[in-house]
């Protein structure tokens, strides 16, 4: 079961028309100036009183003029319900803690738009971000899931938050014509698709619902298409226990999931060829280092160089993302942190998806 508040006035948001540059290469200035169908923007929330007002307020200020917003709390324990409350969307209340999944496909249900734009409470949408969807929907068809992605910096500035956005970013723009999922922090569709879709799972791992969606509509025929215009800022506030503890999560549900789904080794977004060969390198390196210390012998160092050196190469693109958008000295500690530590995290949660997996316990 579950309740509808409607807060505020509904469908009267107005702005200025969205620039046309971003889809300069698509449609003509007439074409796209035609192009304005309605989107309903969806957000399922759970405790997130932080930074919901501040993804309300990123909508609200959007420059497309012709969406509602769906806001669908599932159970919140804090103040978001209140937060929420203050601006003019639709509140749609979950009688059960059901999850994210869960909560999305209520928000659809709910929804009156021709296009669905789901995100999350901890994203903030930049201001062209519906309009770039509605004209980049025109050009690929109704037959197109369309993903955004996160901009380069985060909205929030820590070191951990802006080495996680520079990271998922580069993970999620490599394939832009057919890349391996959608995200659910910008996942763009028509609500046409999306009923005929099933939607997303709701009896699911706790993460990754998002992949089995893009994986099952892509079995059924259905083509992918990541647009790097429509961003969103996400709300990080990560520390280094923060960091680790999330490549550990993510980790252990995307080594459990490749492993059912028999794709382990595949270059997946951010469960990518480069972190994973960090991984495995890390662990060469550490094995060769202490063979040739063993065996007082220099030739198992001069293999760990080797490794050592492949993996630069392979993970070129990124290493310079991140000189390139914070600088030579976030550069050097994105380094170290990137090569040296974050691939610890991503090979204890690796070992526990596998014993997951081994034990046949899901979640």
């Amino acid at each position: 079961m579950e309740s509808e508040e409607i807060l505020g006035p509904q469908f009267t948001f107005t702005g200025q028309p969205a620039p046309q540059s971003l889809e300069s290469d698509f449609l003509s200035p007439a074409e796209s100036l035609a192009v304005s169908p309605f989107i309903s923007v969806i957000i399922p929330n759970y405790n997130g009183a932080v930074t919901i007002a501040i993804c309300l307020e990123a909508v609200l200020a959007s420059n497309y003029d012709h969406f509602e917003v769906i806001v669908v709390d599932d159970c919140s324990e804090d103040s978001s319900v209140a937060v929420i409350k203050k601006f003019s969307c639709r509140l749609i209340q979950l009688d059960n803690r059901s999850g994210a999944a869960a909560a999305r496909n209520a928000g659809a249900a709910h929804s009156h738009g021709e296009i669905l734009f789901f995100t999350d409470a901890d994203c903030v949408l930049t201001v062209d971000a519906l309009a770039t969807a509605a004209l980049a929907m025109a050009t690929h068809g109704s037959d197109t899931i369309i993903g955004g992605t996160y901009t380069r910096k985060p909205y929030d500035h820590g070191f951990f938050s802006s080495f996680q956005t520079i990271f998922i970013h580069h993970a999620e723009t490599k394939y832009l014509d057919n890349p391996d999922y959608i995200a659910t922090h910008a996942l763009v569709m028509t609500q046409s698709l999306f009923l005929k879709s099933g939607g997303f799972p709701e009896d699911f791992m706790p993460i990754l619902e998002d992949v089995e969606f893009s994986h099952r509509m892509r079995k059924k025929g259905y083509r992918l298409y990541m647009h790097p215009h429509i961003l969103v800022r996400h709300i990080f506030n990560y520390s280094f226990g923060k960091s680790m503890r999330n490549a550990v999560k993510k980790s252990k549900y995307w080594t459990l999931y490749s492993i059912k789904n028999r794709d382990l080794t595949k270059d997946s977004g951010t469960a990518s060829v480069e972190l994973k060969t960090c991984v495995l390198s890390l662990l060469l390196i550490s094995i060769l280092t202490a063979t040739s210390c063993w065996l007082k012998n220099f030739i198992p160092l001069i293999a760990a160089v080797g490794i050592f050196g492949y993996t630069l190469f392979i993970n070129r693109k990124l290493l310079w993302a991140f000189y390139a958008t914070e600088g030579f000295a976030f550069f050097v500690w994105a380094f170290l942190y990137y090569i040296f530590i974050y691939p610890l995290a991503v090979a204890t949660g690796a070992g526990l998806g596998i014993l997951l997996y081994v034990t046949g316990k899901d979640q």
